[in-house]
């Protein structure tokens, strides 16, 4: 069986996409966004049925946050943004989504083969 679509969820981006006080709790912020990818790693995403591997990469205050089942919460040790390139590269030969609205980050990766959305995939 082939493995299933690895999800890596840019934390800081996709919290910080939609401006609803995030800030003041920046670590509440990415456990209610960890919380909400729970579903997507059975049901899959539109164009990809589950189930998926989900990552979510946090950083910063956001370091704490624990997993969950289903949801792998990886803390970058330094820079966000290259803990999720280090796992694109990782996942070579395997189907990769990475979900951000970085523009440079989105290039990164895709270089390396991942396929890449926005924030509104994962926080509608």
């Amino acid at each position: 069986m082939d493995a299933p679509l690895l999800l890596i969820v840019d934390a800081a981006n996709v919290v910080g996409s939609v401006p609803d006080g995030w800030w003041r709790d920046r670590r509440g912020a990415a456990e209610r966004l960890r919380d909400r990818l729970v579903p997507y790693a059975t049901e899959g995403l539109p164009e990809h049925p589950g189930p998926l591997d989900v990552v979510l990469v946090v950083e910063g205050a956001a370091r704490g946050v624990a997993s969950v089942p289903d949801v792998r919460v990886d803390p970058a040790s330094g820079s966000g943004d290259d803990r999720i390139v280090e796992l694109a590269a990782e996942a070579a030969g395997r189907p990769c989504l990475v979900v951000t609205a970085d523009r440079e980050l989105r290039r990164r990766v895709a270089e390396l083969g991942a396929d890449v959305t926005g924030p509104r995939t994962v926080r509608p």
